[in-house]
This record gives structure tokens, sequence and C-alpha cells, in this order.
């Protein structure tokens, strides 16, 4: 398990990188293309799409394959799009590279998160935390490597950074593989202690039955909704900031690191405190301060306060996703690949589409208006937990009377 999540938290590392690099060199990478900032959303969608049918596709992929096969072809793709990124393509090029890039991101998020939680049980919410620590490491490294390579002019090189990270993580996963990934994957048929096949376990509807069915699709929208509003909002501060603050883009790029400092360091302790308060209780929490944040951001757009409201945001939401995943797994036992993986894409599809609509707000209306969107959906972020939450006491209840 020690090994599962020392390697999970390179995995998740070199996720981090590779679905920030976009928005760190957002801003030099739209004026050397000379495109607007829509297409630059675009490539971002077209990544996450790509991230999108990984993660459906990993479950199937993973009885085809084996688990092995499937991570480690999964890293080797992204490293090799993102490599290629570094040799100047052109424009059209960048778009179709996105998807590959994405997809092998996506299958190594899914196939990783769902064996952690698996094989973690009662600690998941502290294993899952500490995994995604590294994510938002990765994803605070590169807006600082960013700022780094744009004052000197040599942003391409970030996308370098991440396929390097990416060819390690390839040869360290080959050499240590954990052995607790070579078990049979589920709903596959397992022999007996006689040498006799054991029947596959009865396969359930996607979203679950009963009561939990309610909760798991609360989970879904959660998962759209939170993985789009932080993606967007990690690609676009800078933009904000230099058409608000008055700032330079790498002092911009900073303001990233800010908001993943502040979310690795409340991934620390997200895992020991949904444990202490409840799960639902902590979503419904850190849900309600990251909505206040954002409607501060509405009415204070200036350099400084933007810095302080991002290191907020980032504590609200350093553990959302990471404990979002262990709730819902809670109400589909038996099915943690299928539900991990579900809920991954959904995230992933909300990546894709939410900065799409960021993108085209900061061309069509301004970034005083983007702000006022981006707190529309952390609004809307809250309304979803709360829906799950009470999803969630119903289908307590039922569980309940069945076993009186």
């Amino acid at each position: 398990m020690i090994r599962l999540i020392w390697l999970g938290c390179l995995a998740y590392l070199t996720v981090g990188l590779g679905q920030l690099v976009v928005g760190a060199v957002m801003e030099p990478m739209v004026g050397a293309y000379g495109v607007r900032y829509g297409d630059g959303g675009q490539l971002v969608m077209n990544q996450f799409l790509g991230g999108l049918a990984g993660t459906l596709f990993a479950p199937w992929l993973m009885r085809k394959l084996g688990r092995r096969t499937l991570l480690l072809g999964a890293i080797a793709m992204s490293a090799a799009a993102e490599i290629v990124y570094t040799l100047a393509p052109p424009w059209g090029a960048m778009l179709v590279l996105g998807p590959v890039a994405g997809f092998g991101f996506g299958i190594t998020e899914a196939v990783v998160g769902s064996f952690i939680i698996a094989s973690a049980g009662e600690r998941a919410n502290v294993a899952m935390s500490r995994v995604e620590v590294s994510f938002g490491l990765g994803a605070q490294i590169m807006p600082l490597v960013g700022a780094l390579l744009i004052d000197i002019d040599r942003w391409r090189l970030a996308f370098g950074v991440v396929g390097a990270l990416a060819a390690a993580t390839v040869i360290l996963w080959a050499i240590f593989w954990p052995t607790i990934l070579d078990a049979a994957p589920v709903g596959a048929a397992q022999a007996g202690t006689h040498g006799k096949r054991q029947p596959a376990p009865v396969r359930l509807p996607l979203l679950g039955t009963g009561p939990a069915r309610w909760v798991l699709i609360a989970s879904t929208a959660f998962f759209f909704l939170y993985v789009g509003f932080e993606m967007s909002y990690a690609h676009y501060l800078p933009t904000l900031l230099v058409q608000e603050g008055g700032i330079t883009e790498a002092t911009a790029a900073l303001a990233l690191g800010v908001f993943w400092g502040a979310m690795t360091i409340g991934r620390l302790f997200a895992g020991h405190l949904a444990d202490r308060i409840g799960n639902t209780s902590y979503l419904l929490s850190m849900c309600g301060i990251a909505a206040l944040a954002f409607i501060m951001m509405g009415f204070f757009g200036g350099a400084a306060p933007m810095f302080v409201l991002a290191a907020v945001a980032g504590l609200a939401m350093s553990g959302m996703f990471a404990i979002a995943l262990v709730f819902a797994n809670r109400y589909a036992p038996g099915m943690t690949e299928r539900t991990t993986s579900l809920l991954i894409a959904c995230g992933l599809l909300g990546g894709a589409v939410l900065p799409k609509l960021v993108g085209w707000s900061l061309d069509a209306l301004g970034g005083d208006e983007s702000r006022w969107v981006l707190a529309g959906f952390a609004l809307l972020l809250l309304a979803v937990a709360a829906a799950a939450a009470a999803a969630s006491r119903k289908a307590a209840s039922a569980a309940a009377r069945l076993a009186a």
C-alpha cells in the first residue's frame, strides 16, 4: 500500500502539472499564435475531452490490456504529446495533440485514484487527500515554472518539463510496479480456493439502485461543476489579473502559485478534518466558504484582494475532489472502478466545457463580468452539494429501515 501511495503521488504530480500547463502560459501562447482567449479555451477543452474519453474507457481498457500495460501506455502517450508541444507546431496541431495528452492523463487519474480508494478502506479520506496533495504541488509548481520561463521568453519549455516528468513517471512505475494492482479486475471471474472459478459479480446499473442513485446523480453534477469551476479559475486567473490588476504576465502567473499553494496546504489536513466532522459537513462548509470568496472577488478585482482571496478559495476548495470521491463511492459498494471513472469523467467534461465558456466571457464581456460568472459557478456548486447531502440523508434513512 505504501508503494502504491508514493507512486500514486508521482502520477498525480504529473497530472497536476499537465492539466495546468496551458493556463500557466496562456497569455504568451495566445499572443504568440495570434489567437483569442476563446481559442485558448478550445485547447483546454480539447485536452479535457480527451481526458473524458480516457476515464470512460479506462475500465474497459483495463479488462482488455491489463492495468500495467494500460497505465504505462497512458502516461507514455501524455509524455509524447507534451514533448511535441515544445517543438512549436502549428495551432491546428496543438488542438489535435490536446485530446492525446488528455486521454493519457484521464486514464492515469482514474486508474490510480480508483485503486487507492479500493485499497485504503476506511482510511480512504486520508489516503486520497495525500495523493491529491501531489496534484496540488504539481499545479503549484507549474505557475512558478511558467512565470520563470515567461520571464526569459522560453515559455514553450513548460510543456517540456511536463513531458520529462511524465517520462520519468513511466520508468519508475515500470520498475516499482505495486503488486496490489495485479489483482483481477473488478467484475472478472476469480479462482476459488479449490481452483474453481467463481461466478462474476452481478453488474449493477451505472448509477446504482434505490435512494443511493440520487446521491450518485448529484455527485456527477458536483464533479462536473467542481472541476470545470476549478480549471476555469486556474486557467484564467492570470488573465483576470493582467486585465484588471495592471500587473505583468509573469507576476500574474505567480497568483496561481498562491492558489495552488493554499490548495496543497489544505489537502494536508482535509482528510483528517473530513473524518472528524463528516464528509457531508465538510463539503457543505467548504463550498460555502468558496462561494463567499468568489462573491467578494466580484466586488474587489484589484491585484492585492485577488491574491488574498485566491488563497482563501484554495484552502476552501483543497479537499473537495478527494472527499467527494470517497463520499460518492460509499453509496456504490463494489463498483469503485466504474464509479471513480464516471465521476472523474464528469469532472473532465466540466473541465472541457466551463473554461470554454469563461474564455468566451473574457472575449465578449470582459474581466469584471467574468469574475461574476465564476461567482455564479461557486453558488451552483454549493447548491449541488446541498442536494447531494439531502439525498445522502434519505439514502441513509432507507438503509436503516431495511436493516431494522
